[in-house]
């Protein structure tokens, strides 16, 4: 079975997460070996991209919570903590009397 989105044929789990992006996944991770002027290089690049996207972070949430959904939804059986019972600051009126 083949996969396309928008058109692209998706042959592989990185060409998922760029396609559903819109933005290659190295521009974020890097690449091994990169030179500072690389990093910076491709820093502004993300920058300039966020700057034009303000809702990217959300959609790349919002990807990798439906992937581990799909792919891994136990990762999402986890058990609340209780709050710790802490000292209550006192009120306004009880610290003014």
């Amino acid at each position: 079975m083949r996969a396309f989105i928008g058109g692209h044929e998706v042959v592989s789990d990185t060409d998922f997460v760029e396609l559903a992006l819109g933005t290659p996944v190295d521009l974020w991770l890097g690449v091994e070996g990169e030179s500072e002027m690389e990093r910076e290089a491709r820093m502004d690049a993300a920058l300039d991209i966020l700057a034009d996207n303000p809702d990217l972070p959300d959609r790349v949430s919002r990807v990798a919570a439906e992937a581990i959904e799909a792919f891994a939804p136990e990762l999402f059986n986890v058990i609340p903590l209780p709050r710790p019972v802490g000292r209550r600051r006192p009120s306004r009126k009880a610290a003014a009397a």
